[in-house]
């Protein structure tokens, strides 16, 4: 088995061997192959033709939906052992994407084919409920954030988002911006400004410049 094959079975082992069974193991190996794109870089982007689907190794990634008057709001966050679930029914119809997926932190996958996704349903269990609980959980987080817009408040949303960035980086001190923080959010940065001298103020957060440690979680 050449060198590159033993790397990329053994990154994919670390990450998806409790998942998938061995036989689907052995065809992600065989067909899929292995990339990595630098913090800020595109995963995706807005009208992009999807050819292939990443499983994540190590890294994340920001996803996000453009609005008719070019605004766009976070949705999700992908990390470790995700996949970008909600691209699977763009995949299997041959359609444009309507998401952009950023990388955040450098991030490693494996790209397969989309060819596969449909037939692998089918053919291994494994494969048939990753797919299912990856758009399961991407379809409740996405209600989660038509929630957050519909019936939260400014403060709430920004603590939510706040401890997902802790979660999703396993540290309490993010390095961010303010402007980084409204742009996600879809707001302005003197709202964050105030909000976050708010829970500052209130011991929820310790903000400094351009970062923000993280004291009290949302719940």
């Amino acid at each position: 088995m050449k060198n590159q094959e033993l790397i990329l079975r053994q990154k994919l082992d670390d990450c998806y061997s409790e998942i998938f069974e061995k036989k689907l193991m052995d065809d992600i190996i065989k067909v899929g192959h292995f990339g990595e794109i630098k913090s800020g870089g595109l995963l995706i982007d807005i009208g992009s033709e999807l050819t292939h689907i990443p499983l994540i190794l190590d890294g994340v990634v920001k996803i996000m939906r453009r609005k008719e008057n070019g605004e766009e709001i976070v949705l999700h966050f992908l990390e470790r052992g995700n996949t970008c679930a909600i691209s699977f029914a763009n995949c299997i119809n041959h359609k444009k994407s309507i998401f952009k997926g950023i990388v955040e932190t450098d991030m490693e996958a494996i790209f397969l084919p989309v060819d596969y996704i449909d037939q692998w349903l089918s053919k291994y269990k494994s494969w048939r409920h990753f797919i299912i609980d990856s758009y399961h959980f991407r379809l409740i987080e996405m209600v989660d954030s038509i929630d957050g817009l519909a019936f939260m408040k400014m403060h709430q949303r920004l603590l939510k988002y706040l401890t997902s960035k802790v979660k999703i980086s396993n540290n309490v001190e993010l390095k961010i911006t303010h402007q980084e923080v409204a742009n996600d959010l879809n707001t302005s940065r003197v709202v964050i400004t105030r909000i976050l001298k708010q829970l500052h103020d209130e011991n929820k957060i310790y903000s400094t410049r351009n970062k923000i440690r993280v004291l009290e979680f949302f719940e």
